[in-house]
């Protein structure tokens, strides 16, 4: 299976950024649709990569983008929907499905990777999150047919510099000396995005792979409270973690969903009733501490040399 021009929906993500350039750097044509072109610089200079503004819930505008694309990655999802309970991921990640597969049998392309969650189920996933993503990977799945090659991954947490899980921690660790946290035990098996992304990239062209869906974990088991407790020591802080009984970890979830930005809702409550691991699936390589203490620490060298030139006046 050789596979020239690949379209990526969330491409301009933090996922999506590193795996566009894993297959820009392959060889790989690579088209990124986004909402606004102009914040993408990085991926601009990139003499094989096409970034193109596309409203990727307009079924014309996703197959205009489709033709001549051998292969299209659908990277789009949200951990936290707006509108009423549902709705929102539905539409982002169950219809948006829908219009890609149908968007890639119109226009012929032969090959679909979907990024799914790990433990989504349709039936019986805990949380409205999972639900919709188990939805959306069985439609991608069943819905292509024979025609459309597609290998769906499922991911526990991703981390990274940039990531949205240590970099959130260490971010309230600096700002509050107690930290009162739901859902302290539950587990996760977090896997570094550079592994995703290279199993991503290796899997394009695998016909192996076709057909199965990937479960992604890194070598390393924390729960939520250790994941906190871990970023406090490599930040060199002092912080007292308050795990939550079930029913004030519940009442946290439900005032946090309307502070904006929903640091924290129901459904993320929901979801980590399911902990996110593995079980016997092998892991991918990198470990936690060989990376997150790189990032984390020079952010807060970044933070200090901040504080300095203000406080110079420059």
């Amino acid at each position: 299976m050789h596979l020239s021009n690949v379209c990526l929906l969330g491409g301009t993500g933090f996922v999506g950024s590193r795996l566009t350039g894993a297959l820009h750097d392959a060889g790989k044509r690579v088209r990124v649709l986004t909402r606004r072109r102009e914040r993408h610089r990085a991926l601009l200079v990139l003499p094989r990569a096409e970034v193109v503004e596309c409203d990727i819930h307009n079924a014309e505008a996703l197959a205009a983008q489709f033709q001549g694309m051998d292969a299209v990655v659908n990277l789009v999802g949200i951990l936290n929907e707006s509108g009423p309970r549902g709705t929102g991921f539905r539409h982002v990640h169950v219809e948006l499905t829908s219009k890609v597969v149908q968007a890639s049998l119109d226009c012929g392309v032969r090959r679909l990777l979907h990024m799914s969650a790990l433990h989504a189920d349709a039936a019986s996933g805990r949380s409205l999150y999972l639900r919709t993503k188990g939805e959306a990977e069985n439609l991608a799945h069943t819905f292509a047919g024979e025609r459309l090659a597609v290998t769906s991954f499922r991911p526990s947490v991703i981390f990274g510099p940039g990531d949205g899980l240590f970099n959130r921690f260490a971010a309230l660790l600096k700002l509050a000396p107690i930290m009162p946290l739901a859902c302290p035990d539950a587990r996760f098996a977090p896997v570094y995005v550079g592994d995703v992304v290279a199993v991503m990239r290796d899997a394009l062209e695998n016909e192996a792979t076709v057909g199965r869906h990937l479960d992604l974990c890194g070598p390393d088991v924390f729960t939520l409270r250790e994941i906190v407790e871990y970023t406090a020591r490599t930040l060199g802080k002092r912080r007292l973690i308050v795990g939550l009984p079930d029913w004030l970890g519940r009442l946290q979830a439900a005032v946090l969903e309307h502070v904006p930005g929903k640091p924290f809702t129901r459904d993320n409550y929901d979801s980590l009733q399911t902990d996110s691991v593995c079980g016997d699936t092998p892991p991918q390589p990198t470990r936690v501490a060989s990376i997150v203490p790189g990032y984390l620490t020079q952010r807060s060298r970044d933070a200090l040399y901040q504080s300095w030139r203000r406080a110079a006046n420059r």
